[in-house]
């Protein structure tokens, strides 16, 4: 088979990584890649947003399946557009990627499938919100309807928090056209848990658990960002709940997107509170998440490739998904200053420290390579993720790879996996 895979994150190369190790691959394509895909496949210059050069890139290299890692694509219609060639997909259509491109979208369909959310109300009048605000009890959230890479949830604390918030994403148009509506709600109180499933359009495959962890700083403090470790399982979510889960939480939405003529094919994700009612969801995403999918790459044992086959196929009631038992933990290394500005073009040493190990995998995210050294070019710079019998032995051998990396302005956080760790002692 010749697959394309599209992106240039974590994610991307953990998704490299795995799908390298199918037997049925003969050539892996990754568009744009990064310095550390280019030791799974061949990095192909094209931008993930690039249609019409994608579906090209697909036709001309006879292409058996494109692999979408990030939402903008899938949103913007790669998947549609790819059909129209009968180029298989393993991605959802525009239509049902407004799961995640459109916030208001997705609130109004949980409402639709009594799938548990927050109270909520949508406006695209900033007068109207305005007003709505003065109105409530504190905190409460505030979201840009649109995509905002992971930035475009503000929990206000304060009326005045709020008032400038709204200001911020529909005057001000931080966050762009995403900001032109806003879904106000209630603010959950509980642990968070990322919940995904493979999906063909009918049929559904549960992934264990996982818990990103989104502030910069420690303790979870900070602004949020596209995610700065992430670890599975979360206790919070044990294996032995996961289908009664399912069937609040992610069912609903297949079973309903189905019926409309647009069913869901690839990663639906989850992003759960678990309150004292009960799991509810924050978001939906229609990919893997980042850096969630780096320990759950970790910790699948099946054929990846067989797998999204089986979901492009309609046929995924007949697969088996195999699972490590053992825990897996990722840790992001990032560029300090991060989520906002950051210095570039640091080099990287201590990589070849890491290679090889069967516990430790180094994937990298902002990352490009030069005459075969490789310096960072991103935010997020590395994800050091580690299996271990459990929590406590993957975040202490993820830490023991970090001490071996080296590049400047080398930020990451010390607490990743211990609420995990804390939850278990208690249990």
């Amino acid at each position: 088979m010749n697959i394309l895979l599209v992106g240039s994150g974590g994610r991307e190369h953990a998704l490299a990584w795995k799908i390298k190790q199918s037997p049925n691959v003969k050539n892996l394509y990754i568009a744009p890649g990064n310095g550390g895909t280019s030791k799974e496949g061949q990095n192909i210059n094209i931008k993930a947003n690039d249609i019409p050069e994608l579906v090209k890139f697909a036709k001309e290299n006879k292409i058996d399946l494109v692999v979408v890692g990030p939402e903008l694509p899938l949103v913007m219609g790669l998947k549609d557009a790819l059909d129209k060639e009968n180029i298989p997909c393993f991605g959802p259509n525009s239509f049902a990627a407004k799961l995640e491109g459109s916030k208001s979208f997705a609130k109004e369909l949980m409402a639709k499938t009594n799938v548990p959310t927050a109270s909520f109300k949508v406006f695209d009048n900033y007068k109207e919100a305005l007003n709505y605000i003065k109105t409530q009890s504190f905190p409460i959230v505030i979201k840009a309807d649109g995509l905002a890479a992971g930035k475009g949830v503000i929990i206000a604390k304060t009326l005045e928090e709020a008032q400038k918030t709204l200001t911020e994403i529909m005057e001000e148009k931080i966050f762009g056209d995403a900001g032109d509506k806003v879904v106000i709600e209630e603010a959950l109180e509980g642990e968070e848990a990322s919940f995904l499933a493979f999906c063909d359009g009918k049929n559904v495959k549960y992934l264990p658990s996982s818990q990103d962890h989104k502030r910069i700083g420690e303790n979870d403090t900070g602004p949020n960002t596209g995610g700065m470790g992430a670890y599975s399982p979360a206790p919070i979510l044990p294996d032995k709940k996961m289908e009664k889960v399912g069937e609040l939480v992610i069912k609903p939405i297949i079973d309903y997107l189905a019926n409309q003529g647009n069913p869901f094919i690839g990663i639906l994700y989850a992003g759960l509170m678990m309150t004292k009612q009960g799991p509810k969801v924050l978001e939906y995403n229609v990919r893997f998440g980042d850096p969630e999918c780096q320990p759950l790459m970790l910790r699948l044992k099946t054929d990846i490739v067989e797998i999204m086959q089986a979901c492009v196929q309609g046929k995924l009631d007949k697969v088996n998904l195999e699972i490590d038992n053992q825990s897996a933990l990722c840790v992001v290394l990032a560029a300090k200053g991060y989520p906002k500005s950051y210095p570039k073009n640091m080099e990287i040493q201590g990589l070849d420290k890491l290679e090889n190990l069967k516990d430790i995998i180094v994937f990298h995210a902002g990352t490009k390579q030069e005459n075969n050294k490789y310096y960072t070019c991103g935010g997020r710079v590395l994800n050091i993720t580690a299996l271990g019998k459990d929590l406590k032995e993957a975040k202490k051998k993820a830490y023991q790879g970090i001490e071996q990396i080296y590049f400047e302005n080398m930020y990451f956080r010390r607490d990743i996996g211990d609420k995990g760790i804390e939850k278990l002692t208690t249990l």
